[in-house]
C-alpha cells in the first residue's frame, strides 16, 4: 500500500509566503492553499489546482515557494 502524503512543514511555510505575497498570481494563491489545506489532512489535489500547479512548475517568474507549493499540491493530485 502506498504511503499516503501531506504537506509537510517546509512546504506548508513556503505555501504561507506565498498567500502573504503581494506579487503572488492567483493561481499561485490558489494552488499554494490547497497544499496548506492539506496539511495533517488526507485531502487531494483537484484537477483544476492541479493543472495550475503544472503550469507554475513550468514557469519562468514563479517563485521558489510557489513552486514547492505547486510541487506537493502536485504530488498530491486525485487519481
Amino acid at each position: 500500500m502506498a504511503k499516503s502524503a501531506s504537506t509537510g512543514n517546509s512546504v506548508a511555510s513556503s505555501a504561507a509566503k506565498v498567500l502573504k505575497s503581494k506579487t503572488a498570481t492567483k493561481a499561485e494563491k490558489s494552488v499554494a492553499a490547497s497544499a496548506l489545506t492539506q496539511k495533517g489532512s488526507t485531502e487531494r489535489t483537484s484537477a483544476k489546482v492541479a493543472s495550475s500547479a503544472g503550469k507554475i512548475l513550468k514557469s519562468k517568474t514563479a517563485s521558489k515557494a510557489a513552486k514547492s507549493a505547486a510541487a506537493s499540491a502536485l504530488t498530491q493530485k486525485k487519481k
